[in-house]
């Protein structure tokens, strides 16, 4: 298999060496940045398996650029661990709804961040590979477009797959109406708002089958995850 591509943006030097070190010593393929700017013109040059942000970067701070990742259809998958020096629980909340997977808050140890790291490819690496992705009882196979619910076969239109994938590829994590939009329809589809909850009741209804509980989770004003059922 293929190295993973990991983009590290962080402006300290010394720390950026440090990483870049460790996780090439890992075996990821490792490009790095200090400015916020170049890591949007990088990761729309060669999209990377996963980003490593920090929020204090020279340039478009580390928030926006994990905004505007989340707002592109080809980066709004790709799982952001943010790195960052503020503690406060309002900021780390900030940078979760803006779209971050993860949060480590300096100084953290190197060999925390390889572990977080390795756990989110051990998740993603199916879907890059074309394999098989399965949370809970549902299962897909990205090359056949085929799903299957506890070994039933089950009929999904185009959209309500597309939706349940981008799902499936971050099981557990909230979605907003907006990323769902942009991730699934892309940015600047003119398409409203409600229409993501049309798709979504006939996504739950085509995925539903009896004696098993709904794997969809609405988040009261914020959106919609896919639990492991």
């Amino acid at each position: 298999m293929s190295a993973a591509k990991l983009l590290l943006v962080e402006d300290d030097p010394a720390l950026s060496e440090l990483l870049e070190y460790r996780f090439q010593n890992e075996g990821y393929a490792v490009r790095c940045t200090g400015d916020g700017d170049e890591a949007l013109v990088l990761a729309a040059e060669e999209v990377p398996d996963l980003i490593i942000l920090d929020w204090m970067i020279e340039g478009t701070s580390g928030i926006e650029v994990c905004r505007r990742l989340r707002r592109d259809k080809e980066t709004a998958h790709v799982p952001i661990i943010m790195l960052t020096a503020r503690e406060a629980e309002d900021d780390r909340v900030r940078g979760l709804e803006t779209g971050a997977d993860d949060y480590l808050t300096k100084p953290f140890s190197p060999r925390e961040l390889l572990a977080r790291v390795a756990a989110v490819m051990r998740r993603i690496r199916p879907a890059l590979a074309g394999e098989t992705i399965e949370v809970g009882d549902l299962k897909l196979d990205p090359v056949a477009h085929k799903v299957q619910r506890r070994g039933r076969p089950l009929q999904l239109g185009p959209t309500e797959y597309r939706l349940l994938k981008f799902f499936m590829e971050s099981p557990g994590r909230v979605f907003s109406r907006g990323q769902l939009l942009d991730g699934v329809w892309g940015t600047g589809s003119d398409i409203e708002l409600r229409t993501v909850d049309v798709h979504i009741r006939r996504l739950r209804k085509a995925i539903g089958i009896e004696g098993a509980k709904d794997p969809i989770r609405t988040v009261r004003s914020a959106g919609y995850a896919l639990e492991a059922s």
